[in-house]
């Protein structure tokens, strides 16, 4: 594990981060949609202080309790951006990432926008800038069927979005998950099994995080888009213990 000084910790509403004999435990206790609740921790202040690049490796076990409602996880992003506040960044991001409804992140056709998974996502990428100015045309082309089984995949491609699902009841007890980012992708472990190897990921410096939130997010190929928070009707917690980030030999 990282030696303390360099977690930085969140807790906003009645979101809670305690460091016990285990590891960490992020926790939201029971709170309302009128309020952002979230329990995070980083290794990173601000957002210019990311330092993480491939080829690296990260290590953890991690369990959750409680019924999850918002998001949690954990992995590398560009800390994209933050409720309550203004500022904005296309994401990029290689993590482990659950979203429960009515949350809908459809951006991998053909798997459902939430659920716990394992994920990439470039938004960065020269392929996407280039694509950005014909976004509203775009959606429109979406939202016939045929068109967006055929298209779709060039768009997906274009943000480098790749996914796997994973069974969420995995979630329900210690499991060791793991994430290679290499300078030509990304190879994610549940128990040393791999569950997605990822042809693309962002090569620049990116933060990590680990966070449990109320919050939903809605977006979608055919120009949905939302964001809420939701009510937490009893605790809920995600837990990690040995947290490593290592160097990886290619």
């Amino acid at each position: 594990m990282h030696p303390p000084e360099v977690w930085h910790v969140t807790e906003l509403g009645n979101g809670a981060v305690g460091l016990h004999d285990e590891g960490f435990r992020l926790e939201l206790s029971l709170g309302t949609a009128a309020t952002y609740q979230d329990a995070q921790i980083s290794d990173y202040e601000k957002r210019a202080d990311f330092s993480n690049q491939p080829p690296l490796r990260l290590s953890l076990y991690a369990r959750a309790s409680g019924e999850l409602r918002g998001t949690a996880g954990f992995g590398f992003w560009n800390h994209a951006f933050m409720p309550g506040r203004r500022s904005f960044r296309l994401p990029q991001a290689i993590w482990f990432f659950f979203a429960s409804p009515p949350g809908e992140i459809a951006l991998a056709q053909g798997l459902p926008g939430s659920g716990w998974k394992a994920a990439t996502i470039n938004a960065k990428s020269w392929r996407f800038l280039a694509l950005l100015p014909f976004a509203p045309i775009g959606f429109l082309l979406m939202r016939q069927a045929t068109l967006y089984k055929s298209l779709w995949p060039i768009g997906q491609r274009a943000i480098a979005v790749e996914e796997a699902l994973l069974d969420p009841n995995l979630l329900k007890g210690w499991r060791r998950y793991s994430i290679e980012w290499r300078t030509d992708g990304a190879v994610f472990a549940v128990d040393d099994e791999v569950v997605l190897r990822a042809e693309s990921a962002p090569r620049n410096k990116l933060g990590f995080i680990a966070w449990i939130d109320n919050q939903y997010a809605i977006v979608n190929p055919q120009g949905r888009f939302g964001w809420g928070m939701l009510d937490i009707r009893q605790p809920q917690s995600l837990h990690l213990r040995d947290i490593q980030i290592t160097a990886l030999v290619q």
